[in-house]
């Protein structure tokens, strides 16, 4: 039996690995989810199976574990039926906080498993923890507590919950005392746990860790403002991967282990290739993130924002050669997804090639509009990356910016003050003219002011991303 799980844990890790790569494709990211899926329900059932774990008296309920077992079942019923729920009803829009969510579990979890061994072995005098395996647990436990209380706040800011940043007074010293104090904490444990059993000093010191890990994890999400949340959830990502990694070395699992393994592998590549968007080091995102209070840039902005109407905005597009569409968050709180495709039709049919720029960050999570746009239906040739399209702007008669902000300031290449300064942008102020649909004239998601809403060449559409698409529509079906 030892070797048929190992064998299905062997499958399982092939299927992890080709799932994870068929995912970093748009075209194959459906046949990697399923891949990946398959290898989650291969991993959970053989576990029944695991020496020791007598799955198999969970049929004839002949065993004293059996109770745990239909517990173990119950327990996987409800959370796959509530699962299940949620992504049927979850909209798109809701993405990046049931994102968020799934990611704390995943942490909460592998937290949990520590919890739960330091409790057997202080309570069974016949068993200990080595003390690598009680190092790589108190490990998991802190970075699953942390990824589970910032994944908690991340999804309260993505939720509108919270709704501002709190800072404490030296929050960067806060943060270090409150890390350094858990590390003592976890060493204590690790030294105490060679000998755990009826240790009432050991089980105090346990619950203070845990709540000190928890208070860490959301002292250090609070500060962060919605400008740097795709950077976050992706680290949280990492955070929760090597926790599980951790457990699974833990409870002698090689499925969780290689499953902690990837997630962590792969989110980390994914937070350093976020933070290189934006120019900024991941400490620089921890420790001086943007905030989304305002914020003094260098200078006052010259010139006036210029108001259009929508009828003017369709006819700037009906009649160019080439317009470029960069969506932005303003887009998928609209859901307007679907009218920007109907949209793109109709001047596709009129004879103007469209394309869609995607700033790596742009959005909530990564891949935010890259989803949104291919749930309306856009199809993948069409959208491109900031590298792959930045030179055609200025080829372009028209850049339409659809709820974006931050990702196409142009202070970001000349403002060494702008808390977004050296931040790679899409050029879309380098265009022969640009149409901002804004649902207001207030700053984006760092505090500043955006300089191409001033520019000669932008012109400023009003209102709901959803109203103002279906405006600009109805306007073209007019024009002939």
């Amino acid at each position: 039996m030892t070797f048929v799980v190992n064998a299905v844990y062997l499958a399982v890790a092939i299927l992890f690995i080709l799932g994870l790569k068929a995912m970093s494709s748009p075209v194959t990211a459906r046949k990697g989810i399923m891949q990946a899926g398959l290898g989650m329900i291969l991993a959970t059932v053989i576990t029944f199976l695991y020496p020791g774990n007598d799955g198999v008296g969970l049929l004839f309920f002949g065993s004293g574990k059996t109770i745990n077992l239909i517990l173990t079942v119950v327990a996987i019923a409800i959370g796959g039926g509530v699962a299940w729920w949620l992504g049927k009803v979850v909209k798109m829009t809701d993405m990046p906080q049931m994102v968020a969510v799934y990611n704390g579990m995943g942490g909460g979890a592998a937290a949990l498993i520590a919890a739960v061994e330091f409790a057997r072995v202080t309570s069974d005098r016949s068993e200990s923890l080595g003390p690598i395996v009680a190092t790589l647990a108190v490990l998991g436990a802190l970075i699953g507590s942390v990824a589970f209380a910032g994944s908690i706040v991340a999804f309260l800011k993505l939720q509108g919950i919270m709704k501002k940043t709190w800072r404490l007074p030296a929050q960067n010293l806060v943060n270090m005392v409150l890390a350094l104090a858990a590390v003592v904490l976890g060493v204590a444990i690790v030294l105490l746990s060679a000998n755990p059993s009826g240790n009432q000093l050991l089980v105090v010191l346990l619950v203070v860790f845990f709540l000190l890990s928890l208070f860490l994890g959301v002292v250090l999400t609070s500060p962060i403002g919605g400008a740097d949340m795709p950077v976050v959830i992706s680290l949280l990502n990492a955070f929760t991967g090597l926790a599980v990694g951790f457990e699974g070395y833990v409870l002698g699992n090689p499925a969780l282990v290689i499953a902690g393994i990837v997630v962590g592998a792969s989110g980390t590549l994914l937070t350093q290739l976020m933070a290189k968007a934006m120019n900024r080091p991941i400490t620089n995102v921890i420790f001086t993130p943007i905030t989304g209070e305002a914020q003094v840039g260098g200078g006052e902005i010259a010139g006036s924002m210029k108001e259009l109407s929508g009828m003017d905005a369709a006819a700037m597009m009906r009649y160019a050669e080439k317009v470029i569409i960069i969506p932005g968050y303003g887009m998928a709180v609209a859901g307007a997804q679907h009218k920007v495709w109907e949209l793109t039709k109709l001047l596709e049919e009129a004879g103007v090639t469209v394309k869609f720029a995607i700033h790596p960050v742009a959005g909530r999570m990564p891949g935010h509009m890259n989803v949104l746009l291919a749930e309306a239906g856009v199809p993948y040739d069409m959208i491109f990356d900031l590298e792959e399209i930045n030179d055609e702007f200025p080829t372009t008669d028209v850049a339409l910016v659809i709820g974006a902000n931050d990702v196409v300031n142009p202070v970001a290449r000349t403002d060494k003050g702008s808390p977004i300064y050296g931040m790679p942008i899409l050029n879309a102020d380098k265009a022969q003219s640009c149409i901002v649909i804004k649902r207001g004239k207030g700053a984006g998601y760092s505090g500043i002011e955006n300089a191409l809403f001033y520019a000669e060449n932008t012109s400023m559409l009003y209102g709901s991303a959803q109203q103002a698409v279906a405006d600009i529509i109805t306007a073209v079906k007019t024009l002939v």
